[in-house]
């Protein structure tokens, strides 16, 4: 055959069984491809990992407020998660830049690390060690310095590897536990709540509200910066003698609070890892705040004492370790967290303290490795350790040497831990008993703190804990760098190659939930959502995330009742003031006010836009709320201050109280016409049978008509019987202070002595005066409507709700038949919160409340002047025409002084609330009452915190 003729091998098409060509080689081949490269910028990341801890460049804190810096290191951002006013819709505000702070090109900002206090300090670090501290007692965006770093030393090994504020000290110090919810176990057609208590321990600062910040530097000494008693910041320095070699630096460290003291885990250039334990002795040397506790005025001292415990080495080789471990990428230390002891599941016995160390890899450019991160772990446990026998002998002799040591630690390593992604950040939530392991593909792994295996990656249904076993997820898995959690973790923060921040949230990943309690998706959604929200409304956190993620379910219409009935359950939140004649508690139930707020936030469609029948009812509960408790802080100052000051003699709060006055009146005035109207409703008064009982509720839904539920509801009608009372107060109060002008006044005539001081305090009275007596109804007769309508319920629950217990269905016995009515009364109370229908008991109530007690008070009023009232303050009318004719006029309120405001670019900046959009002007007090009254307001009456507005701007 030619040459040319011979066919090729490849010439025609061959077949191919690719399922059988592993049979060539005897076994399954696993082949290895190239890997896609996870980019430049996160190897940087990595990079700047190893070299030194604390290069945290995006923060969240506990209030709401977003730290970020620019990617070049020069300029501190603000940013926080915010209502559109427009819409309702929630998303990322705009960066406010910070001007307190700012890096240079040679010395870059490179750390941020927030406190656990009511109103965090924020720390920002530079490249070379200097700490400035910010506060934010008021806005979301704009801070004040606390603390500068002019003073600070430009030192080459003075570069910050750790960072940790002190934890605050429990409120009560009798009982020092926290309290953890959850989870939530499922028990046939509803979920019942565990919760559970972990010992507060650990240093805090003698004053309950502070805390002091811990920094530990390249060369090896420790700081504390914290605030004297006169809030002056100090600072105590202490060489950590356990790094004194020059050739060894500090690359990273570690603090927690253990018991009574500090552990501190660090590592070294030269491969070692050591463990120590710091003592704060507050009032100076020897001292101990345990046999004697400071004064809350001593002057502080502290001293810090250290303990060297245990050193081994943090690169380990042995039959344990895994092969990758001795690669190059995975010889240096990317992140170090120190674990303090804690109680196991069962309360039984503690774990020891442990050190965990991260080792994380990505693959490079072309290279067939992958991903790779390798968690080792050491456990600081105790060992008794004796003297030699010979040393007793001794002993006996001399009777001077005893063979009682105290115990020694060492640092026991565990098997360590190898996970197939990089590991960019680690931290520990639950009170240190879970850990959260974040990736740099955007994924998050849940472990046990005990056990470290993976928690919440299945499905279950039956015992929740965590959003992610009932379907939920985060939005964005895309490539990060840093990330920083929401207080909820139902949020989070991502740093990307760009370096620019986005948002992921949780949401629902398999559809729709549900619409109701039988459906279990439904079901465990609202068990998970109520877990997590009761932490945060008992230690008030911010939640507005939880608000944003649940936003697609408002339009169910039980959602937002079953959360908040949920919530009630959890945290045990007292609804029922129906046998309460005094208001203190009713003003403190800060659980309540936030449950008030959830509805408000749920229902809220935009400030021109009609909410819903829950939200209308929330709202004008809370701001009711707001304004009771301004007018009482005004009227009863604390006796510790009575002395220094009284805000009734300062012209702005008179002012401001007015406001409240005029507002308040405005409310009464249109809950009274709106009683009238349904008074002359054929419809409504129809319903008012037993036949037909049931469509009443609906018939005020369609109407969005609150004003029967204000009435019947008895948390709300207590607010307004305590409104009633302020406002008669204020009446009294105007009228008395004019009288005392009057006579000062003619008594300056005839004496002929100059003008009365303080013109403003008068007029402001005048105002107030003007106010209280213009009142389109009488508030004395309005209360006594309240109190008879108070008394007409009790007296239905009296005597309907035993014969309904005893009657029903599984009757209890004996005393368990008063828990039983108790309970009943209490889900009637519930609902009536949450706006459904009234108990069947209350229907001779209503019937007796629009056949004898309303028409007797609409005797009293005039009804026409109501009718054509405008109600501008109250803003609750929500028919078209009014909606229109507010979008026209282009006005707001003024949550704290009650007027109207209009947007312009002169005049004080606004504040706006993030959580329901309600505005006030940013003012501040000079003098000592007006300080005091205004401090009510440093949060919104929704709870909500504010963000400052730049001039001219409605929305940042």
């Amino acid at each position: 055959m030619a040459a040319d003729e011979m066919p090729l091998l490849l010439d025609g098409a061959m077949s191919v069984d690719l399922n059988n060509v592993d049979d060539l080689f005897g076994d399954d081949v696993a082949l290895s491809l190239p890997v896609r490269s996870q980019g430049k910028q996160l190897r940087q990341r990595l990079d700047e990992l190893r070299s030194r801890g604390c290069g945290q460049a995006v923060a969240w804190s506990k209030s709401g407020t977003i730290a970020c810096l620019t990617p070049d290191g020069l300029t501190l951002q603000l940013r926080f998660l915010r209502c559109r006013p427009d819409d309702g819709s929630w998303d990322l505000s705009e960066p406010t830049t910070c001007e307190l702070v700012k890096g240079t090109p040679a010395i870059p900002l490179v750390h941020l690390e927030w406190g656990a206090t009511s109103c965090p300090d924020l720390a920002v670090v530079d490249a070379v060690g200097k700490i400035a501290l910010l506060s934010f007692p008021i806005s979301l965006n704009h801070p004040y310095m606390t603390r500068k770093w002019d003073a600070d030393a430009v030192d080459d090994v003075g570069a910050v590897v750790g960072c940790h504020w002190l934890a605050v000290a429990p409120s009560n110090q009798q009982k020092p536990y926290n309290v953890m919810y959850g989870p939530a176990n499922k028990k046939g057609s509803s979920y019942h709540y565990e919760s559970s208590f972990v010992h507060a321990g650990g240093p805090s600062h003698p004053h309950p509200s502070k805390s002091a910040l811990f920094c530990v530097t390249m060369g090896g000494m420790l700081k504390m910066i914290w605030s004297q008693n006169n809030n002056r910041m100090e600072e105590t320095t202490v060489e950590l003698e356990s790094v004194n070699a020059s050739d060894e630096l500090v690359t990273h460290a570690a603090l927690a609070s253990d018991k009574k003291f500090l552990m501190i885990a660090i590592a070294t250039t030269s491969l070692k890892l050591k463990l120590l334990k710091l003592e704060i002795q507050w009032g100076g040397p020897g001292s101990s705040s345990d046999k004697n506790p400071m004064p809350q005025n001593a002057r502080l001292n502290p001293a810090l004492v250290e303990t060297h415990l245990a050193s081994t080495s943090w690169l380990h080789s042995g039959a344990n370790e895994p092969e990758s471990s001795q690669d190059g990428s995975m010889t240096e230390l990317s992140h170090l967290q120190v674990l303090p002891s804690l109680m196991d599941n069962s309360a039984k016995s503690t774990i020891p303290p442990m050190i965990v160390t991260v080792r994380s890899r990505v693959p490079a450019e072309g290279s067939y490795q992958a991903a790779q991160s390798i968690l080792d772990r050491w456990e600081a446990v105790e060992k008794r350790q004796n003297l030699h026998p010979a040393f007793d002998q001794l002993g006996n002799r001399r009777n001077s040497v005893s063979s009682e040591l105290s115990n020694a630690t060492r640092l026991r390593k565990l098997d360590p831990i190898v996970i197939d992604k990089a590991v960019i950040g680690f931290q520990a939530i639950q009170f240190g008993k879970v850990l959260v392991l974040t990736m740099s593909d955007g994924t998050v792994e849940y472990r046990d703190r005990f056990t470290f295996e993976e928690l919440y990656a299945a499905e279950d249904l039956g015992r929740v804990m965590n959003l992610r076993q009932v379907g939920w997820a985060y939005t964005d898995d895309g490539p990060c760098h840093q990330v920083a959690f929401s207080p909820t973790l139902c949020s989070m923060m991502q740093l990307g190659d760009d370096g620019q921040v986005r948002w992921s949230k949780l949401h629902y990943q398999m559809g729709d939930i549900g619409n109701s309690m039988h459906e279990a998706h439904y079901a465990a959604s609202i068990a998970g959502l109520a877990v997590t929200a009761a932490s945060s409304m008992w230690y008030q956190s911010n939640y507005d995330d939880m608000l944003a993620i649940v936003q697609p379910f408002t339009s169910k219409k039980r959602f937002t009742q079953d959360w908040v009935s949920e919530l009630i359950r959890i945290l045990k939140i007292q609804v029922d003031y129906s046998e309460e004649m005094h208001h203190d508690a009713l003003m403190r139930n800060a659980p309540l006010q936030a449950c008030l707020s959830i509805m408000n936030s749920l229902g809220f469609r935009g400030d021109r836009r009609r909410r819903s029948f829950q939200s209308k009812f929330a709202t004008l509960s809370l701001n009711v709320r707001n304004v009771v408790i301004l007018i009482t802080l005004a009227s009863n100052t604390p006796m510790t201050v009575r002395e220094k000051m009284s805000p009734l003699d300062e012209h702005e709060v008179v002012d401001a109280l007015a406001g409240c006055a005029k507002w308040s009146l405005e409310l009464l005035s249109w809950l009274a016409d709106c009683l009238f109207e349904l008074l002359n409703d054929d419809n409504f008064i129809q319903r008012l049978t037993p036949q037909r009982f049931v469509e009443m509720t609906a018939y005020l839904h369609e109407r969005n008509d609150v004003a029967l539920h204000l009435l019947l509801c008895s948390c709300s009608r207590s607010l307004l019987s305590a409104l009633c009372r302020r406002i008669a107060h204020m009446e009294a109060l105007s009228n008395k202070a004019i009288d005392f002008y009057r006579r000062q006044s003619a008594m300056a005539d005839q004496t002929g002595t100059d003008k009365l001081p303080n013109p403003q305090l008068q007029q402001a009275y005048q105002k107030m005066q003007q106010a209280t007596t213009s009142s389109l109804v009488n508030v004395t007769e309005l209360e006594k409507l309240l109190n008879v309508l108070g008394s007409d319920a009790r007296q239905a629950y009296q005597h309907t709700l035993p014969t309904m217990i005893k009657n029903g269905p599984n009757a209890p016995q004996g005393k368990q038949i008063d828990v039983a009515i108790k309970t009943t009364q209490i889900q009637f109370e519930v609902g009536m919160l949450l706006a459904t229908s009234p108990p069947p008991a209350f229907l001779p109530v209503i019937r007796k409340l629009f056949d004898k007690d309303l028409p007797a008070f609409r005797a009293q009023t005039d009804p026409a002047k109501l009718f054509f009232a405008e109600f501008e303050l109250v803003r609750a009318q929500d028919d078209r025409a009014s909606l229109a004719a507010r979008k026209a006029k282009g006005t707001y309120v003024d949550l704290f002084k009650r007027v109207e405001l209009r947007s312009r670019t002169t005049g004080p900046q606004w504040r706006r609330c993030t959580r329901c959009a309600s505005v006030m002007e940013d003012v501040f007090g000079s003098r000592p009452g007006f300080t005091f009254v205004l401090g009510q307001q440093r949060k919104c009456s929704c709870g909500g915190h504010w963000a400052l507005l730049p001039k001219g701007r409605l929305v940042l």
